[in-house]
């Protein structure tokens, strides 16, 4: 990755990692937030949930974009075990939490399907992560990573896409939200199976 990129990349990633703790200070309601119904704005245990799922998904995306710089990992490898240990744990409560808002997703069913499916994948994609590396399997570990991070980076996507179809395209809200429920992981999916293709593992490190 040329610095220009990992420049852009380190950006997104801790820029959008920050940004729900901006629930904890400022009045969000006016965001996405505008889309639920009062009842379920009113439901504690989904609001518990969701302040889980964006808090826990915001450290995921901060601490998981160091992971793929060798310079960092040769220099600082306890470090970069023990912040693996932090993402890990932080996608298994942001993923498990996202099964159970995707229930209440905006967009009915369609939506519900495309972020359930996303939680699905991301827990899935972590779990074998961490199971290669127990059985000290870099490569494995290293390519399941890649997807486990391409489907965290959907909090970066999802931000993306969304103002650029209801302002670029002139899409309703509803409408885009439902196309963005698949749109902002599936080519991330993608994208990470041709990085993982162009890559020689055992021979050169993920950057």
């Amino acid at each position: 990755m040329n610095t220009l990129k990992w420049i852009v990349f380190i950006f997104f990633a801790v820029f959008i990692g920050l940004y729900p703790f901006a629930y904890l200070i400022f009045d969000m309601s006016a965001g996405l937030l505008s889309s639920k119904t009062p009842e379920l704005l009113a439901n504690t245990v989904w609001h518990a949930v969701f302040y889980q799922h964006i808090l826990l998904g915001g450290i995921a995306l901060l601490t998981g974009w160091s992971q793929f710089s060798k310079r960092f990992r040769n220099r600082n490898l306890n470090f970069h075990r023990n912040l693996g240990k932090v993402y890990l744990i932080a996608v298994a409560i942001s993923g498990s939490a996202a099964l159970y808002i995707a229930l209440y997703a905006t967009g009915g069913a369609v939506a519900t399907l495309g972020f359930g499916g996303l939680a699905v994948a991301w827990l899935f994609t972590s779990y074998r992560a961490y199971l290669a590396i127990r059985r000290k399997d870099i490569d494995q570990h290293q390519r399941w990573m890649i997807r486990s991070y391409a489907l965290c980076w959907a909090a970066v996507t999802l931000r993306l896409w969304l103002p650029l179809f209801q302002f670029g395209f002139a899409i309703e809200f509803l409408a885009a939200y439902r196309i963005i429920s698949w749109l902002c992981w599936v080519p991330n999916l993608i994208v990470a199976e041709m990085i993982i293709r162009s890559l020689k593992f055992g021979k050169v490190s993920v950057t």
